[in-house]
């Protein structure tokens, strides 16, 4: 049994992210469960906060599903061109205290994929994370790429992803994230 965390890094209802996540949970093979992880309960960092009152029990459910996960898998969202706001701050509070990286993040196998209404499919927001992933020591699994671009058309009108292609080729990311996972 193979277990993904995931995290949709947007708040929106109606988040093609959100929407992209739900549909690499149904694209799952067998044996693979992909867990979300809300984040909407995290606050905004500050360590005055962190210091008076210790770490929110929102974050630390998010540490403790990554860390009990066999990889992590980001749906970013891409904002001015680079990584949104909430998810960065929700891998900003997973990194507290220092001495949790290494159980959360060092060695933790990550994949990076997003939907974007525009035409480059998240691929300025999946380079963003380059090194933030690389300052938590987490192990990028570049082998696959998915870029969804123009997700709007590619949705129902309960916003949920049905284009073809897209779910072909989100199974097949998904499975080839997973097989890695195994060790394949």
């Amino acid at each position: 049994m193979v277990t993904i965390a995931a995290i949709a890094g947007s708040l929106r209802k109606g988040s093609y992210n959100a929407a992209l996540l739900r549909a690499a949970q149904a694209a799952a093979p067998h044996g693979v469960t992909i867990v979300n992880c809300p984040i909407a309960e995290i606050p905004l960092y500050n360590f005055d906060v962190e210091t008076e009152f210790g770490i929110p029990p929102a974050v630390t459910a998010l540490k403790d599903q990554i860390a009990a996960a066999d990889g992590l898998l980001i749906v970013t969202p891409e904002y001015n061109n680079s990584i949104p706001g909430v998810l960065k701050n929700a891998i900003d509070w997973a990194s507290r205290p220092p001495a949790d990286i290494a159980r959360v993040f060092s060695g933790r196998k990550v994949a990076v994929i997003g939907a974007s209404p525009g035409g480059f499919g998240t691929v300025l927001s999946q380079n963003a994370w380059l090194p933030v992933l690389r300052t938590l020591r987490a192990e990028l699994w570049s082998e696959g790429r998915l870029l969804v671009s123009h997700v709007a058309g590619l949705t129902d009108a309960s916003g949920e992803i049905v284009d073809p292609t897209t779910l072909d080729n989100l199974a097949l990311f998904v499975a080839g994230f997973a097989a890695h996972l195994r060790g394949d």
